[in-house]
């Protein structure tokens, strides 16, 4: 196999050696020639649901995650709509097969057990090219990318850089997109931007497809996504673009830089922030409600500093926002932990001026020149009411803090949120024992369910995958020509609001996912009314239309499988 990154249409050479193969799209189901032969395979006939049940036999066969990964990688690339059906058949089970944790494991892996392209793989050595390069690309599509999904590989998950690998990731993203939020596949596209690896095994990997240099630093790296951001608005003018996935530094100033001149989003800072607003919003209330505590004296440490704590934390204090409090005021309820300790304005990386820009918002400055290095010191100094945990640092949430928490706390709020499991700071067993039964728990990854001194517990997930769709599909749905703040703030207080009575009466922190495009749909209707509010929509045929009527048309536009979803009846999806 070759694995020249000179990849002159954009994806891996095939394993033939004789150049690149054809980018692969969700009509790419036919059989090739039988080898030698001249003459095609004949097509036996199997019925739609022959296929499934055989295709779920092989699932239940398969004893690995990533083996599963595999095999269903293989059908969505040979069949979409079987594939589709499968994961909404099973969503509860395959979702983490499709996505996180198991997505973790097949990025690691992606060149190892590469089997075709799956998008556009775009070089920085080729960025020249891009306007040429997507426009080109453009013009062999039938229907026009509504999502795109990129990444640089640089921060995959909890993984770290990935280079090429983090394909992956855009991949499956798009996968929960058509599952999740009805997007039509064949309106996706998944893209990875290759600037190197620092990952020298990564490297120094004979089978790595991507380039084997050095990542680029923030100055390069910007002037290529500036090339891709204009040449991608220019050849796909109707599409949302999600950020996915790049290192912090990057992704809070890719976003700052392109929030308002293009129609994008990152789903780690605003995708993350805008899921876990939405959980904090009922526990805080669940958490007040047992303590006789008013919701403005909830107190949030977060252990983590990168961009995904800041995004969260920084729309988390829309919580505090909505009871009342000026913003210096709901940003006084955070406290941050970095590497080093909490981030206070005598911490000596600070005075030098060398901490990093995304995290001086959040700077404490009332701590007297007292410094506190452990997560159990700043827990006993703040008191705090909730623990937010996005660190990538197993176990981290260490019994002793745990019970401290729970010994100041009628129902202690713990969201660890680190991807994947392998990074989770608290599991759902030991937060249950260590708190007595009294945690409000969501984490990043699936927990099953526990029985806790014989009440079945369901653990909360405060999984992206409960926002991003809507997000997007909302982003679309409205025309916006903009995807601001106060939309995103609104898919929270939109997610908060759509679990169902008996959701709420189970105690659960977020709706169930196999309600997931139901979910969707509120939470886009969420985002058009926001848009129209700010006057950044331009579909005017939704204005005038109340918060039901908008889920119902959205529902109505959303893609399934193996149904007539012609353009003409998803005009803007």
């Amino acid at each position: 196999m070759t694995t020249s990154h000179k990849l002159s249409t954009h994806i891996p050479n095939g394993a033939n050696g004789a150049g690149p193969s054809p980018p692969l799209t969700p009509k790419s189901n036919s059989i090739p020639p039988a080898l030698g032969r001249g003459v095609a395979l004949a097509r036996p006939k199997i019925s739609r649901e022959q296929s499934l049940l055989r295709l779920q036999h092989q699932l239940a066969t398969t004893p690995s995650p990533l083996g599963k990964h595999g095999l269903l990688s293989r059908v969505r690339q040979q069949d979409p709509e079987l594939f589709f059906s499968a994961i909404q058949a099973d969503l509860v089970n395959l979702a983490p097969i499709v996505y996180t944790p198991t997505v973790g494991e097949a990025c690691q892996k992606y060149s190892e057990v590469y089997g075709g392209p799956e998008g556009l793989y775009l070089s920085i050595e080729d960025q020249d090219q891009l306007p040429a390069i997507l426009a080109e690309y453009a013009a062999t599509l039938k229907q026009q990318p509504s999502i795109i999904v990129v990444t640089d590989g640089s921060r995959i998950l909890g993984l770290g850089d990935l280079g090429l690998g983090g394909m992956g990731i855009s991949v499956g993203k798009l996968n929960l997109y058509v599952a999740g939020g009805g997007l039509d596949p064949a309106t996706t596209l998944p893209v990875v931007l290759d600037m190197g690896t620092n990952t020298e095994h990564i490297r120094n990997d004979p089978l790595y497809l991507g380039l084997k240099k050095p990542r680029v630093g923030l100055e390069e790296a910007s002037v290529f996504m500036d090339k891709f951001m204009d040449a991608a608005a220019n050849a796909f003018p109707n599409s949302v673009i999600q950020h996915e996935d790049f290192y912090s530094e990057a992704a809070f100033a890719f976003l700052d830089k392109y929030q308002n001149t293009h129609r994008m989003f990152n789903d780690d800072i605003q995708g993350t922030g805008s899921v876990i607003l939405g959980g904090f919003i009922k526990a805080a209330r669940q958490a007040s409600k047992a303590s006789g505590r008013p919701l403005t004296d909830h107190k949030v440490v977060f252990l983590g500093g990168g961009s995904a704590a800041v995004g969260v934390a920084k729309e988390m204090m829309n919580f505090f926002k909505m009871q009342g409090l000026s913003e210096d005021e709901a940003r006084d309820r955070f406290w941050l932990i970095d590497t080093k300790g909490l981030i206070t304005s005598t911490r000596y990386d600070v005075v030098a001026g060398k901490l990093a820009s995304h995290k001086e918002y959040f700077i404490r400055k009332d701590t007297d020149g007292k410094e506190y290095k452990t997560l159990q010191e700043v827990v006993d100094y703040v008191q705090p009411t909730a623990l937010v945990g996005l660190s990538t640092t197993f176990g981290a949430f260490e019994e002793p803090v745990v019970r401290q928490l729970a010994a100041t706390n009628e129902a202690p709020i713990i969201f660890p949120l680190s991807n994947p499991t392998s990074k989770c700071e608290l599991s759902f067993e030991d937060a249950l024992n260590w708190t007595d039964g009294r945690v409000l728990f969501a984490s990043g990854s699936p927990y099953d369910p526990i029985t806790y001194h014989g009440q079945l517990r369901e653990p909360g997930q405060g999984n992206n995958f409960l926002v991003f769709p809507g997000i997007g599909l909302g982003a679309l749905a409205s025309g916006a020509k903009h995807i601001t703040d106060e939309m995103i703030t609104a898919s929270a207080i939109a997610l908060s609001e759509a679990l169902t009575p008996e959701e709420t009466e189970a105690g659960l922190l977020y709706p169930r996912l196999n309600r997931i495009r139901d979910v969707s749909a509120k939470v886009a209707a969420g985002v058009v009314l926001a848009a129209q509010k700010a006057g950044e929509d331009t579909a005017t045929e939704l204005r005038g239309l109340s918060e039901e009527q908008l889920v119902d048309e959205l529902r109505k536009k959303q893609w399934s499988p193996y149904v007539d979803n012609s353009p003409s009846t998803n005009p803007r999806l």
